[in-house]
């Protein structure tokens, strides 16, 4: 044979092949390529929606965050306004309770005093008498002259 003739045959075995591939072989091959490339943009949409949601996720994070730091700065504000009236009312408190014992202390020393003061009153009184006894050197009934002694007492 000539090569006119192996090339004619050549080039009509080649188009059987290429209809031969393009009937059976390519479809599938394109239809995977197609589903690969659906695959691939589904991916690629499903990582920016993914994103999308993460920088929302990290905001409603961040929001939260701040909403969480005022309430606990609030929550703190109070417990030290709480603590400090405490302690303004405790020291109330024991102002208060040391005014009433100074009080008690002023008026027990105060009883203590005109208690005293009666004593010696009396001792000056008894000594008085005694005195008078030994210059007149005679008795001197306390319950005789009474009133006598009642008036040496308020004078002194």
């Amino acid at each position: 044979m000539s090569i006119t003739g192996t090339l004619i045959i050549q080039v009509i075995v080649f188009l059987i092949l290429v209809g031969f591939t393009m009937k059976y072989v390519w479809p599938p091959i394109a239809a995977a390529l197609d589903e690969r490339a659906s695959k691939i943009a589904e991916g690629l949409a499903a990582a920016d929606r993914a994103k999308s949601e993460l920088a929302a996720a990290n905001a409603k994070v961040d929001e939260e965050l701040a909403k969480s730091r005022n309430q606990i700065a609030g929550l703190l504000a109070d417990a030290e306004r709480r603590a400090q009236s405490i302690v303004d009312e405790a020291k109330h408190r024991a102002t208060d309770e040391a005014n009433k014992i100074i009080a008690a202390a002023k008026a027990e020393a105060d009883q203590q005093t005109i208690h005293a003061r009666e004593s010696l009153r009396d001792q000056v009184a008894a000594l008085a008498v005694k005195g008078a006894e030994q210059i007149l050197r005679k008795e001197v009934n306390p319950g005789v002259h009474a009133e006598l002694l009642n008036r040496l007492k308020t004078e002194l």
